[in-house]
């Protein structure tokens, strides 16, 4: 009988935490970041990107008007402005001594962006992304230049990805 009494507060306690903890999630809401109801794919579509002056930079802007729009192209009268600036780097890693020649390497794009509003500059959102692509560098130069360009392409695009997803987070606020 003394356990029973002993036991008592314990599960007490216990379906006081369970009572707390459902409180505590019932205020909790979570909805999809692209739902209907908050209205960010339209916000998404009415975006506007800057001009591209370099080629990685054209590969991150070209992903985010497809991320944006759903494919459906460039916003014609945008109610909000992304300005960006992107740039890309290559380092090797692998170096082979007996040859001085590098076998592998990683490609950095660095996206640094601002989201504002068109009617007053009003800025929404800034920061500042930056991916890592890895590539292996083949012996023939063309292959070589072609390999870093592929690896430029995939970290843009995955750069982009995410620059999109902290400006549609931002739109849905």
């Amino acid at each position: 009988m003394s356990s029973d009494i002993a036991c008592k507060p314990a599960r007490n306690a216990g379906v006081a935490m369970i009572l707390a903890a459902a409180a505590f999630l019932s205020a909790c809401q979570v909805r999809p970041l692209y739902s209907e109801s908050s209205g960010v794919v339209e916000k998404l579509s009415a975006v506007g990107f800057s001009e591209a002056s370099s080629r990685v930079e054209q590969q991150v802007r070209n992903r985010l008007i497809f991320l944006a729009s759903r494919g459906a192209g460039e916003a014609v009268n945008p109610q909000y402005r992304v300005e960006m600036h992107a740039t890309s780097s290559v380092a090797s890693t692998l170096l082979q001594e007996s040859d001085d020649t590098s076998k592998a390497g990683r490609v950095t794009v660095n996206v640094a962006y601002t989201l504002s509003a068109t009617t007053d500059g009003h800025v929404i959102k800034a920061g500042s992304r930056q991916v890592t692509s890895l590539v292996d560098f083949p012996e023939q130069e063309f292959a070589k230049q072609r390999a870093i360009r592929d690896a430029e392409n995939r970290a843009a695009d995955q750069a982009a990805e995410f620059v999109g997803a902290d400006i549609a987070a931002a739109l849905s606020r």
